[in-house]
């Protein structure tokens, strides 16, 4: 039976609503994860280490999408919330064409710079050939992609969750079945795993288009629309959090790869991809959570329903406090294993690994609520707040740690540097969720 918006949520009908989004996000976090453990055991350590090199670039060209869809999913549900259902439907089509052009402008000039920048990256030689090559192909995509991200919140605006999941899985099989074609089947190496998430991305992005093009049982269709510049803006400066979280990711991954080409070489940047591999996972049930809520939180607050607001509120910081023990527990646990999947035919990288892997994973304690704090407050239609929190969480504090800690501890200050950045943003998400509580009455 369809959860609606407007009812009230116990703890299991709230894990019922948002777990078709914490799967799709997995799922998403999965395409750069299968394409490493392809070409890691099949094609290489250099290629792999490209993958890693060039993979932040991607994702900042690419968070246009997450600023739309979280921007936008905050006014659209509120707008649905306010009784304007009419109005929601033509915002949410503007929001969607602005996408599908910003995607394919972006990613034209990307094809033309992605040599220049991966040089600026540290590449030469074979990597830079490595990153030249996977790049450009991802980029064709680039524009599917962004749509992508913007229906994973949509899809929980307009009620069905359940068909975002179904899309996501599809695409997110769709990439496992053809890297193994392309890859471990097929002589078509790096080329074959940038091949298989494109297509993968391509049918992520377009099947909803169709879906939203035709008359369906949801609160959301496609229609005609007009250019709401002040709708627009409001979009993109609601969901600048977003926005600067997956730029700010991205810059700072840099930042960690020059201080790991430094420390350790290739090997430095092949551990610290896997980790990342795993902690795109963990995050993505914290994000995954995030986006199946906020729009719930949105039409509350929309409709001046405070008591569920504070409901929402209580529940949902119980429910990423306790995940991320959990998260930090199975982490340590898996460690090993999960190292070996990947690097286990090099002991020395190995090694490296394991142990890095153990120490990050004490930032799992804090993270999920730095995470939902940032997107709580974007689902408040306070982006500047939600700005703030992911801008010192993802960038001044994460930047500041890995650029002093590993003068202190070398190599294992890049690792302590995650949990560094992750206790600082939590004091500051927790100080403005205190100092906004009369203001919105969630507490």
């Amino acid at each position: 039976m369809r959860i609606q918006l407007s009812e009230h949520f116990t703890y299991p009908k709230l894990i019922r609503f948002v777990l078709p989004s914490v799967v799709m996000m997995i799922f998403t976090s999965i395409y750069s994860v299968v394409d490493g453990l392809f070409v890691s055991n099949f094609v290489g350590k250099t290629p792999f280490a490209a993958v890693n090199l060039i993979m932040p670039l991607l994702m900042a060209i690419g968070s246009l999408g997450f600023m739309i869809g979280a921007g936008g999913t905050a006014i659209v549900a509120r707008t649905l919330g306010e009784g304007h259902e009419e109005r929601a439907k033509r915002y949410f089509s503007l929001l969607v064409y602005v996408t599908a052009i910003g995607g394919a402008v972006l990613a034209a000039v990307g094809q033309l710079l992605l040599p220049q920048i991966s040089a600026l990256l540290g590449a030469e030689g074979a990597m830079l050939k490595d990153c030249v090559l996977y790049g450009r192909i991802i980029l064709c995509a680039m524009p599917f992609f962004m749509l992508q991200n913007v229906f994973q919140s949509f899809f929980v605006t307009a009620e069905k969750a359940q068909l975002g999941l179904f899309v996501t899985v599809a695409a997110g099989l769709t990439n496992m079945a053809l890297d193994a074609l392309f890859v471990a089947v097929l002589p078509w190496g790096l080329a074959g795993a940038a091949l298989a998430t494109t297509f993968s991305q391509v049918i992520g992005g377009i099947v909803p288009v169709f879906y939203f093009m035709r008359k369906n049982d949801s609160l959301l269709r496609l229609t005609r629309t007009q250019l709401y510049g002040r709708i627009l803006l409001k979009a993109c400066t609601n969901g600048s959090s977003e926005l600067m979280s997956n730029i700010s990711a991205s810059v700072v991954t840099m930042l960690y790869n020059h201080q790991l080409l430094r420390l350790a070489g290739e090997d430095g940047i092949a551990a610290y991809g896997v980790m990342m591999y795993v902690s795109f996972i963990f995050a993505a049930i914290f994000i995954g959570y995030a986006v199946g809520g906020a729009p719930v939180i949105s039409y509350h607050f929309g409709a001046g329903n405070t008591a569920e607001l504070k409901n929402l509120f209580r529940k949902s910081m119980v429910l990423v406090s306790a995940t991320g023990a959990v998260m930090t527990l199975s982490a340590i646990a898996a460690s090993a294993p999960l190292s070996g999947i990947f690097v286990g035919y090099d002991p020395a990288l190995y090694d490296m690994t394991v142990h890095g892997f153990r120490v990050i994973a004490f930032a799992f304690l804090f993270s999920g609520v730095n995470i939902f704090g940032s997107a709580f407050f974007t689902a408040l239609n306070n982006g500047a707040v939600s700005a703030a929190i992911s801008f010192l969480r993802t960038l001044l504090f994460q930047s500041a740690s890995v650029l002093i800690l590993p003068l202190l501890w070398g190599l294992n200050g890049v690792w302590a540097a995650v949990i560094a950045a992750e206790l600082f943003a939590l004091m500051i998400t927790v100080s403005f969720l205190i100092a906004k509580r009369k203001k919105y009455q969630y507490i």
